[in-house]
């Protein structure tokens, strides 16, 4: 059986330098195109389209969705203000996200959110994020790291291995977390200041995680959140060919 086409959001960006030119393009780290190969997947890039019924369509053809990293989450999706700490909006792409997150639940897709991804799954679901947390932000492009530990018995913690449970290092950037859980969500890894570092949502039609830190930073050893969105992918693809 091919590989699981998994697909990936992407972003636009108004002017970017390679070779001679000096265009708008659509980015993403490379690392999160490669993770999805490592983890056994076929990755397909999805540029910000704001057709309508654009994210349903590009759903329908996926196996599996990962939502990438990026910039705040504008606070009026989830009912705030801004506070000053908080980045300037980016509207195309909360709709784009959104909107793909909205189509993955609801078609059963198995789904993967990333730092802003899990924000973005959250607040699709109805829930609040904290706009600005002190001291999970090191220096501007940097990667830090810190330990997360996985609550018992979730899927987060069968996927990491309950010899796991007492804390996992990982590779983290962020100054937003959530707040007021989305309807659904279960919390299924916390810091040790109590920051909620990853969600997901038994019961629902398809695997939905979401973490706040960046599995496509690490140093490619640990590829486990992605092989079990990929196994999940598998699996769906395989129901439904019975």
């Amino acid at each position: 059986m091919p590989a699981p086409l998994i697909g990936v959001s992407t972003y636009l960006e108004p002017s970017v330098r390679w070779g001679v030119w000096d265009q708008p393009a659509a980015l993403l780290p490379a690392g999160y195109h490669r993770l999805v190969q490592r983890a056994g997947g076929l990755a397909a890039l999805l540029p910000p389209d704001g057709a309508p019924g654009a994210a349903a369509a590009a759903v329908e053809r996926l196996d599996g969705l990962v939502v990438a990293g990026g910039p705040d989450v504008e606070p009026v999706r989830y009912g705030a203000e801004p506070r000053p700490e908080t980045g300037p909006p980016a509207r195309e792409r909360d709709s784009w996200e959104l909107a793909l997150v909205d189509a993955a639940l609801a078609a059963g897709v198995p789904l993967l959110g990333v730092c802003r991804g899990m924000q973005l799954l959250n607040v699709a679901l109805g829930g609040t994020l904290v706009q600005h947390l002190e001291g999970h932000t090191g220096p501007p492009g940097v990667f830090g790291t810190h330990t997360v530990v996985p609550v018992p018995g979730t899927e987060l913690a069968r996927v990491l291995g309950e010899g796991d449970a007492r804390g996992v290092a990982v590779p983290t950037y962020h100054h937003q977390a959530v707040d007021r859980l989305g309807e659904g969500l279960v919390v299924c890894a916390r810091s040790g200041d109590g920051t909620v570092e990853a969600v997901e949502l038994p019961g629902a039609p398809g695997w939905t995680l979401g973490v706040q830190w960046h599995p496509e930073a690490g140093a490619g050893e640990d590829v486990r959140v992605m092989r079990a969105l990929v196994s999940a992918a598998e699996d769906r693809r395989g129901r439904a060919r019975r």
